[in-house]
């Protein structure tokens, strides 16, 4: 049995020329251009490119950004209150949604990262009373979902409400709304402004917490109505790889929703790993954290082990890589790249899985109807046939036909 069955299909592609007239006994090459699994990673720095100045740093962010490129099709952006709207009315839109269109142009399904969560809150919000900052967050949702509609249609609606009403390393606006709420009530009201204000956005519900608790919350919003298209998991390892058995227990135990799995943000470190005894990853602050050679190789054998499992599963829809180069999230050498923005051994090995193992790139000959049969990656495709080009997208065993013009 294809161990990537799930992520393929066949399908007869009838091939015609600009006047309609089939293409008969001709050789026709197909080509996968765009995977329709999504590849991720955090794009964070797509915003920095559209508002640095310096020539340096711009050169320095477009190399990075290039490569970036070269990899992935899915590009998560930054909606985190605090930074988005430091300043009460004053927020980052033009620069993130000029971010965001220049990725969509370039074929990235962009996603927003969140709407709602007690860490990185906009601190301005505490001068409110809760019925105030409940109206506020709303209004914020509609705001933003609305201002990206088109161009973001896909957004962590939620982050971490597992531990949101007991969070207490220190006071926000957003953790004593949960409190008060309860956790469904709050999910079900911020889900809810989302879907109104762009009813075909994907809505994803996100967390680290991948024990019972997060199960139990699933089950209560669903039972509730909210209307959550994707279950988002993290998966931090900087204490180092969940293995095999642990990522198959977890998609077992998220499966039986029956709903797509987003892995939304993955890291592995490429150094020496997080003492065990850490609890929360947070509080582990060192000087530097540097990458070494055994640790690069390790994290390349990991990251494809990893891959490929979810790559398989058919309810996982994307995997988002977290930190493109080392150095960002608690300083973690976590990336694809470098500092510098060298490419690491992993880079090259995920590259090789989806541009290489993973992809369709065939010649096939029309039979004298004008038909082949396609069997690849499903995804978006280019067609070929004596200079005249066509594009089309293998989602299922539909006949497609083309027009190569």
């Amino acid at each position: 049995m294809d161990k990537f069955a799930a992520r393929k299909a066949k399908a007869p592609i009838l091939v015609r020329g600009k006047d309609g007239t089939p293409l008969v006994n001709e050789q026709i090459s197909l080509k996968l251009k765009n995977h329709q699994f999504l590849f991720g990673c955090g794009a964070f720095e797509s915003v920095a490119l559209m508002q640095v100045q310096d020539e340096e740093k711009k050169a320095f962010l477009a190399d990075r950004m290039e490569k970036w490129l070269n990899l992935f099709n899915y590009g998560t952006l930054p909606f985190y209150w605090g930074r988005y709207e430091p300043v009460q009315g004053t927020t980052q839109e033009e620069a993130t949604l000029k971010a965001a269109k220049w990725l969509k142009e370039k074929g990235v399904t962009v996603k927003g990262h969140p709407l709602c969560w007690h860490t990185a809150c906009a601190n301005w919000l505490m001068q409110y009373d809760n019925k105030e900052i409940m109206r506020l967050q709303l209004e914020r949702i509609h705001r933003d979902v609305g201002a990206f509609k088109g161009v973001i249609d896909m957004w962590d609606v939620i982050n971490e409400v597992v531990i949101m009403p007991v969070f207490d390393k220190y006071d926000n606006a957003i953790t004593r709304l949960c409190k008060e709420k309860g956790r469904i009530q709050l999910v079900k009201e911020v889900f809810e402004a989302a879907k109104e204000t762009n009813p075909g956005a994907t809505l994803l519900i996100n967390d680290f917490n991948t024990s019972q608790a997060y199960e139990i919350l699933i089950e209560g919003l669903l039972a509730a109505g909210v209307p959550i298209s994707v279950i988002g998991i993290q998966s931090h390892q900087h204490q180092g790889y969940w293995g095999l058995e642990k990522l198959h227990t977890v998609l077992e135990r998220f499966s039986h929703f029956g709903l797509p799995i987003h892995f939304t943000e993955n890291t592995l470190i490429s150094g020496d790993l997080m003492p065990a005894h850490i609890e929360d990853l947070n509080d582990w602050q060192v000087p530097e954290w540097p990458s070494t050679p055994e640790g690069e190789e390790r994290q390349a054998r990991e990251a494809a082990e990893m891959y490929t499992e979810l790559f398989a599963h058919p309810l996982v829809e994307g995997i988002t890589t977290w930190d493109p180069a080392d150095g960002a999230w608690l300083g973690a050498p976590s990336g694809l790249m470098r500092k510098d923005s060298s490419l690491k051994p992993v880079y090259h090995k995920l590259h090789s899985l989806i541009h290489g193992e993973w992809s369709t790139d065939v010649t096939l000959k029309t039979d004298e109807n004008g038909y082949v049969t396609l069997e690849g990656y499903k995804g978006e495709y280019e067609a070929m046939c004596g200079g005249k080009k066509a594009a089309f997208k293998l989602s299922d065993s539909q006949e497609i036909v083309i027009t190569l013009a």
